[in-house]
């Protein structure tokens, strides 16, 4: 079996110890160097050039944007990005995913080490899922950015419906993705009309980075997008993105949508959790909804979705060739959720057709 090589760089000697050590222990992974800044990780890589790059943000002689920028400029190569979880980090790290890391994981400044191994699972997991992201298209993404215009395990959250409420004149669009996401997403939504159906949104990402990515996209939007707040109304011409740390439902009142947000377990290793969200779609919306699933690892969302078509909605997925992880989608297509397969260039189209 070939191993995943894996570099990791990073000031702290207890991040480079203790990751190297829980990476090492997976019979699939290899580190092959532990860096403790970019300047001295180039050295190494001119000699052996890992699979997969972890990588953290702030560090002396060069900090980790400019790096990952120049990675991604003369040989794009998969980072996960492992840095202290701060408001001001998150905007940082919005830049980092912008610039084609592929995933994130976030580290407290105390408890540092029983925190790592603690989140084992979750660092060789996005490892793993980097190992196959495809990179180019992440980085041929990030450089035709556009120019911001003008202004079944989720039983535990919420029960299945037996059916769907009625039918109404709102609509509702659902969209669940992961690894590879935040770029995919903000090429859908840059695409969308001002004037477009209520969207709702989970991506897998973590608390306090949502705020943050949602700001971006508003930025770069006709629509507007923000973070989900409990009892956000769904209307037309708004994107709401679950907030990393909490479950978001659709909830119905009357004629009318709006999202709840609430704790609760982990639901297929999420929260917020793709089929929580796509659940509660089925439940309340029905016919009245379009659910999407895109780019990411795993198949989170694939039975939610699967409870969305039975309910009347209809379902697409990103296609393979677009996708940087062809993981939920393709669990979706196994078990018969999607009604159509569309690349990623014509989903947009397909969101802003919905109900027209």
């Amino acid at each position: 079996m070939k191993r995943t090589k894996v570099m990791v760089v990073d000031d702290s000697a207890v991040v480079r110890q203790v990751v190297t050590e829980l990476l090492g222990a997976d019979p699939g992974i290899e580190v092959i160097a532990a860096c403790a800044d970019p300047i001295l990780a180039m050295a190494r890589m001119n000699g052996h050039w890992p699979d997969v790059i972890v990588l953290d943000i702030e560090m002396p002689r060069m900090d980790g944007i400019t790096f990952l920028k120049k990675i991604m400029r003369e040989r794009p190569t998969p980072v996960v990005i492992c840095s202290t979880l701060t408001e001001k980090g998150a905007h940082t790290t919005m830049e980092a995913l912008a610039a084609g890391a592929v995933a994130i994981i976030t580290k407290p400044r105390l408890g540092l080490k029983q925190f790592l191994n603690d989140a084992s699972d979750e660092l060789i997991g996005a490892v793993k899922a980097a190992a196959c992201a495809n990179v180019k298209r992440l980085v041929a993404r990030g450089q035709a950015a556009p120019a911001a215009p003008a202004k079944h395990s989720a039983d535990v959250i919420l029960p299945a419906a037996n059916r769907a409420m009625t039918q109404t004149t709102e609509r509702v669009v659902a969209i669940g993705t992961s690894t590879g996401g935040t770029q995919a997403l903000e090429h859908v939504l840059t695409q969308l009309p001002r004037v477009s159906p209520g969207i709702v949104i989970v991506q897998h990402m973590p608390e306090k980075f949502t705020a943050a990515f949602a700001a971006r996209l508003d930025g770069l939007c006709q629509i507007t997008v923000q973070e989900a707040q409990n009892n956000d109304r769904v209307i037309q011409g708004r994107a709401l993105i679950a907030p990393g740390g909490k479950h978001m439902l659709l909830r119905r009142s009357g004629a009318q949508y709006y999202v709840e947000v609430v704790d609760g377990p982990l639901v297929n290793r999420h929260r917020p959790s793709v089929d929580v969200l796509f659940r509660s779609v089925a439940k309340y919306a029905g016919s009245n909804a379009l659910g999407v699933i895109m780019t990411g690892m795993g198949d989170d969302g694939a039975a939610g979705l699967l409870e969305m078509r039975a309910a009347g909605a209809h379902t697409l997925a990103q296609d393979e060739e677009s996708c940087v992880v062809y993981g939920m989608p393709k669990e979706a297509v196994k078990r018969g959720a999607v009604g159509k397969i569309v690349q990623l260039d014509h989903l947009g189209r397909e969101i802003a057709g919905f109900g027209a």
